[in-house]
């Protein structure tokens, strides 16, 4: 791999280890990722792997085929020269060789979900995901596990959800992930003993409605905040505002930006 992209790896492991919070609002195509680049502040693009798959007419869960999924992270990192890291789901049945492949299109760091597998196995994938990175080249790739236990929770026990999280995001802390991504409708409490288990800066977190303040997460000691689906989400509404005014005799919102 070329040395750019072994050293936006070693950037955006930076972003991550910093004291500010890094926020990166997802993106899912080429003209997404050069609006939300051009925003001052702006240090880290994440690629949402639902919204990827829904503007290609796929459900979310690995259903696009990962050619595409691959291609369309392509024309993402070709669009900005900012680091990027792509969701990658579970890897497709073969993370390593899934991270390998976006690698190859300039990719810099990942989410990998654990999907609940055994403990063991899933760090297993994720010594073998940073294995590959580093024979592609690039050995500070940001590899952001991902543990499933909250958002697949059911009805089990809050704390016996926390608890299976902190086991889960410690064995992949030990096997060489940098950071921990635990997903979910997470309280401060929560959060602080995630950070607590895995040390500051070592967790990573979503903003769904109800989760504490970025000031407070950043305060608690958390990595970075995504946003997952939800900017497209926002995208979309938009759009279907605009078409709800059009429709009673309104017209474009005043403040719309044009595009460069």
């Amino acid at each position: 791999m070329t040395t750019g992209s072994a050293a936006r790896a070693t950037e955006l492991l930076r972003l991550h280890t910093a004291p500010e919070l890094l926020t990166v609002v997802n993106v899912w195509d080429s003209i997404s990722a050069k609006v939300v680049t051009d925003v001052p502040g702006t240090l880290a693009l994440a690629t949402a792997s639902h919204s990827i798959a829904a503007s290609r007419g796929f459900p979310d869960g690995e259903k696009i085929p990962v050619a595409e999924m691959i291609e369309e992270v392509r024309r993402i990192v070709e669009a900005t020269s900012l680091p990027v890291t792509a969701d990658l789901e579970g890897g497709y049945g073969d993370a390593a060789e899934t991270v390998r492949r976006a690698i190859g299109v300039g990719v810099v760091g990942a989410n990998i979900e654990d999907q609940l597998k055994p403990v063991a196995e899933a760090a297993a994938q994720v010594e073998a995901v940073l294995r590959a990175a580093d024979a592609e080249g690039v050995p500070d790739f940001v590899l952001n596990a991902r543990t499933d236990a909250f958002v697949k929770a059911g009805d089990r026990d809050p704390a016996e959800v926390l608890a299976d999280a902190i086991e889960r995001g410690k064995a992949y802390l030990a096997a060489g992930a940098p950071v921990v991504f635990v997903p979910g409708r997470l309280d401060l409490d929560q959060i602080s003993a995630l950070v607590d288990a895995f040390g500051e800066r070592k967790l990573t977190t979503i903003a769904i409605p109800g989760t504490p303040a970025l000031a407070d997460q950043e305060k608690a000691g958390v990595a970075r905040v995504s946003f997952g689906p939800l900017s497209q989400q926002v995208a979309l509404t938009a759009l279907a505002d605009l078409v709800g005014s059009a429709h009673q005799g309104g017209g474009v919102p005043e403040g719309t930006r044009p595009l460069n």
